[in-house]
Formats: structure tokens, sequence, C-alpha cells
């Protein structure tokens, strides 16, 4: 698998292509849907690394947002 992988990486997207175009129909799709999965998921991770990093000095530093966590460990849900 190593040895073909590292094959992938050598072609040019051209030689790619027309690899991927000699392969039946339904191998075709899965790797169409497999390269898209990939491309939604490592957007999603990025945009919300992005919210992440955007509001951590708001989190940190504006003392509404953190108003409640002096109660987190209170027992909330127990019955009295």
């Amino acid at each position: 698998m190593q040895v073909r992988m590292n094959y992938l990486r050598r072609m040019s997207t051209k030689e790619l292509i027309e690899e991927i175009q000699r392969l039946p129909i339904a191998e075709r799709i899965r790797i169409l849907e497999a390269t898209l999965r990939s491309l939604r998921e490592k957007e999603l991770k990025s945009t919300l690394s992005m919210a992440a990093d955007a509001l951590e000095t708001e989190y940190r530093t504006n003392k509404e947002l953190t108003a409640f966590t002096d109660i987190d460990l209170d027992a909330f849900y127990e019955a009295r």
C-alpha cells in the first residue's frame, strides 16, 4: 500500500486523472466520495479552528461569558 501511495504522489494531475478514468464506475464514484468527504472534513476543521482562535481572547477576558463557571461544581441536578 505504501509503495502505491508513493507512486500516486509522484504522478502528475493529468496522469492521476487518466488512471482514475481507467477504473470501473463504482470505483470512480468511491474515489470521488472519499475525496469530497476529506475536503469537507478539512474545511470544517479549519473553520472551527479559526472560530475558536477568534473567540479565545474574548472568552478568556470577558467575565460575562464565564460568569456561570463559578457554579460548575455545584450539584445542580441532585435532589435536595
